[in-house]
Formats: C-alpha cells, sequence, structure tokens
C-alpha cells in the first residue's frame, strides 16, 4: 500500500473511533447524574453523620463542565472495545505472526488487569475520603470544590488502573527480546520499593489498610511477570540448544 492509501486507511479508522467515543460521550452524559451521586457517596456519608462535609459548584458553568468531563470518560471508556479494535486493524498488516501473538496477549492480559486496578482504586477511594476528612477540627467543616474532587476520584482511579497493566508491560518487552527475566527479578528490591512509595502517594499516610490493599497485589503480579519471563526464557534456551544441535548435525560436527 502507498503512503497515500495508508493515509487514507488511518483517516478511516480515526473516523470510525471518533463517532464510536462520541456515541459514548452522549450515553456517559445521560449517566453523569448517575455517576455523580456513586462517586460523591464517600462525602455524603459523612455529610449525614457529621453534617462537615459538603461539595460546592464554584461558578455558574462548573455543573456543566463536570457532567462533560465524566461524559468524555465514559465515552472513551465505553467505546475503548471500537477504537482498540480499529488500531489492531490497522497495525496487524504490518505485524509478522509472533508479533500479532505477542500483541493480543497483551490486550487480553492488559484489559482485565486494568480493570482490576480499577476496581481496587475504587475500593480504597472511601476508605481514603473519609480518612483524610476526618482531621478537621469540630469546629469547621468541609466545604469541597466538586471538580477538583470529581477530578481525585478519577485520577485515583485510572492510575491505580495504569498501575496494574505495568507488569503485563514486562511479560512484553521480554518476548520481543528487550528484557530478560534474570534483569526483572534482580530489580526486585527496586521495584517493590517503587510500588510501596507509589501506593503511601495513593494513599493517605495514616491508612496502612488501603496502602496494602493496593501493594500486595501489584508485588504479586510484578512477581507473577518475572515468573512468565522465566518460563518464555526457558523455552527460548531450550528452543535455540535444539537448533544449534540440528546445526551441527547437518554439518557432522559432534554435538
Amino acid at each position: 500500500m502507498s503512503i497515500g492509501g495508508h493515509l487514507v486507511e488511518l483517516r478511516r479508522r480515526l473516523f470510525i473511533s471518533a463517532i464510536a467515543v462520541l456515541i459514548g460521550v452522549v450515553v456517559g452524559f445521560f449517566l453523569s447524574e448517575f455517576l455523580i451521586i456513586v462517586m460523591s457517596a464517600p462525602v455524603r456519608a459523612i455529610e449525614e453523620g457529621q453534617g462537615r462535609a459538603f461539595l460546592n459548584f464554584t461558578n455558574v458553568t462548573s455543573a456543566f463542565d463536570l457532567r462533560m468531563k465524566i461524559a468524555l470518560t465514559v465515552g472513551i471508556v465505553v467505546a475503548s472495545p471500537v477504537w482498540l479494535y480499529q488500531i489492531w486493524a490497522y497495525l496487524v498488516p504490518a505485524l509478522t505472526r509472533k508479533e500479532i501473538g505477542v500483541a493480543a496477549g497483551f490486550v487480553s492480559a492488559a484489559l482485565p488487569l486494568f480493570l482490576l486496578g480499577c476496581f481496587a482504586g475504587w475500593y480504597v477511594l472511601p476508605h481514603i475520603v473519609v480518612l483524610m476528612l476526618g482531621f478537621t477540627p469540630e469546629a469547621a467543616g468541609n466545604f469541597l470544590d466538586a471538580a477538583t474532587y470529581y477530578d481525585f476520584v478519577l485520577k485515583l482511579t485510572i492510575a491505580v488502573g495504569v498501575a496494574f497493566v505495568l507488569p503485563v508491560f514486562l511479560v512484553l518487552l521480554n518476548a520481543v527480546g528487550v528484557l530478560a527475566a534474570s534483569s526483572i527479578i534482580r530489580g526486585w528490591r527496586w521495584a517493590i520499593l517503587v510500588i510501596v512509595i507509589f501506593t503511601a502517594f495513593a494513599t493517605p499516610a495514616a491508612d496502612v489498610v488501603s496502602m496494602v490493599v493496593l501493594a500486595v497485589p501489584m508485588i504479586a503480579l510484578y512477581f507473577a511477570a518475572y515468573g512468565v519471563a522465566y518460563l518464555h526464557d526457558r523455552r527460548a534456551a531450550k528452543r535455540r540448544a535444539r537448533e544449534a544441535g540440528v546445526l551441527l548435525a547437518a554439518e557432522g560436527l559432534p554435538g
């Protein structure tokens, strides 16, 4: 295919992806009120129990801006099967059979792990909100900017989701020969340190339970990535040994 043909194909797939995202945004806009209610549940629980936490919209357009932001996020997530397939369909003709298998394995593992990470972030969210607002003095109250609060909720959820996918990148780098399993296991101390620092930033310092809830599965995924990479390297070494033996036998040399 010529460069012009590639550009036409890219434009077609981008157009299909944009239409899918736009439909998802419309769906997300109608769901935005329900999602706002769900995300504000931790604050409402404090408000109903102690009367010291309130969500506020600071200007005329804040409520509409928030709904559009949520709608765009929902649109991207809902349309993800479409635009991921469009990316896949555009790249597949340029990939070898082995690369197609690696990419398919990456996508099939990354999506469930991302959703699992989002769930973990959503699980610890109420504990974080209750703990941090619990430091407010008795004589004071919390008037939270709604946009800032929902940004915090979305960023925490997505950040933890992405963090759960990172071990899959290690496996991908190993599969394409960039990173050996031995290199992964040699850096396990640094990996655990980075994970602990990340979870410490993602959760309040005083909330040890939430930190452990996030850190333990991430550490387990890191060592699982090493296990997969080790098996891959072991199979690759055996395959190279067999190929070397066949070559020596063909040349009449002792193996």
